[in-house]
């Protein structure tokens, strides 16, 4: 025989349950929005971090990777660093790397969540760099000259890398000591960069190399394959950018 059971009772128990779990989520997410924004670093709230120089509205989203040798690393005005990213100059903390910077970001540089730059030797960004997310960048690689020894033992290759202004590294990009990029470069996602990389190119691949490049005789070569969006003009009023927003009426007014 089934048991008699309070169906009101157990209703309003199970009420209280997801209710008690709505109220502790939202508490959850309200306390690790107040940590983030408690956490970020700015020139106005450093927090630990002792940086040559932080500029201007720039921002280090909590919580950060690894970051040592602030000393050595100067960050542009209005730059944006994503969560879990690292910042290093030089192999290990505590190192004395002479007098001048070794890691610079230029103005408005955007780092995405989860990248690498890594810097013994100089490592230069320009103006307004975009990265995706867990994009590595390194002055630094692995030597293997010795084959009797663990690679992870041996002592490193390094050569400065210059990021130009303008330029655009995809998700996942690798850029490898010596690298050298011109302006308004773009580089594919995953894509592993060494050498030499012309003004206004595309590279991709991995070694990358340039896939498309723009000439100024000629455009790009080989042609884009589709045309260039088109830009909303800078002077429309807040109504007007409201309306391109908003789905058309049902009746197609």
């Amino acid at each position: 025989m089934p048991k008699n059971r309070n169906t009101f009772s157990s209703d309003a128990s199970a009420a209280l349950r997801a209710w008690g779990r709505r109220a502790a989520s939202r508490a959850v997410h309200s306390g690790w929005r107040w940590i983030q924004q408690a956490g970020a670093v700015t020139a106005e709230h450093p927090g630990p971090y002792r940086f040559r120089r932080i500029g201007p509205a720039t921002r280090l989203a909590f919580p950060l990777g690894t970051v040592f040798g602030e000393r050595w690393i100067e960050l542009g005005d209005h730059c944006i660093i994503g969560e879990q990213v690292t910042l290093t100059a030089g192999m290990m903390p505590g190192l004395d790397l002479g007098p001048d910077p070794v890691l610079r970001l230029g103005n408005g540089v955007v780092l995405g969540r989860g990248s690498h730059v890594v810097a013994s030797q100089p490592v230069t960004f320009g103006d307004d760099v975009f990265c995706g997310p867990y994009v590595y960048v390194t002055s630094d690689n692995h030597s293997y000259d010795d084959p009797h020894q663990p690679i992870g033992r041996q002592w490193p290759r390094s050569a400065p890398v210059s990021i130009g202004s303008g330029s655009w590294l995809g998700t996942g990009a690798v850029i490898l000591p010596g690298a050298r990029l011109g302006r308004n470069v773009v580089v594919a996602a995953g894509a592993v960069v060494r050498g030499e990389v012309p003004d206004h190119a595309v590279v991709a691949g991995a070694p990358a190399k340039v896939v498309r490049r723009w000439e100024a005789a000629t455009g790009w070569v080989p042609p884009l394959r589709t045309a260039p969006p088109v830009p909303i003009p800078s002077e429309m009023t807040a109504d007007q950018l409201k309306a391109l927003a908003e789905p058309p009426a049902a009746d197609g007014s």
